[in-house]
């Protein structure tokens, strides 16, 4: 009867131990989210500009050849208003401009959204 009694406690023991670790064999995956709620010019869209548009001696630089000056808001918000960001950004360009940026990789679909919504709030200096 001891015996039994002992094996039953046991069992009971590691039978209650068993999902102690369960975080830790089965993590819950990361889900990565992109927040759109709260976008800001500073905060959201010039980090982005500054590391694929803005950068050194890229197209939109200051003193640049492309015709465009993203290194200030005044020169950003002038192509926002006119769709040419988003046509650009998006890889549909409006006739006679390329899909950017230009001889790279398309923005992440997280930058994107971020810039449209900026640009769909009224592009504001924030």
């Amino acid at each position: 009867m001891k015996k039994i009694t002992i094996l039953a406690g046991l069992a009971l023991v590691f039978a209650g131990c068993y999902n102690d670790k369960s975080d830790k064999l089965y993590p819950t995956p990361s889900i990565t989210t992109c927040d759109t709620t709260a976008i800001t010019y500073s905060t959201d869209v010039l980090p982005i500009i500054t590391t694929y548009c803005n950068t050194g001696s890229s197209c939109h630089s200051s003193g640049s050849t492309s015709g465009y000056d993203f290194s200030t808001y005044a020169g950003l918000k002038d192509v926002a208003n006119v769709d040419l960001l988003l046509n650009d950004i998006n890889g549909t360009p409006s006739t006679g401009h390329s899909a950017m940026p230009k001889n790279s990789t398309k923005l992440s679909d997280c930058n994107i959204n971020k810039i449209t919504r900026w640009v769909n709030l009224g592009a504001l200096n924030n």
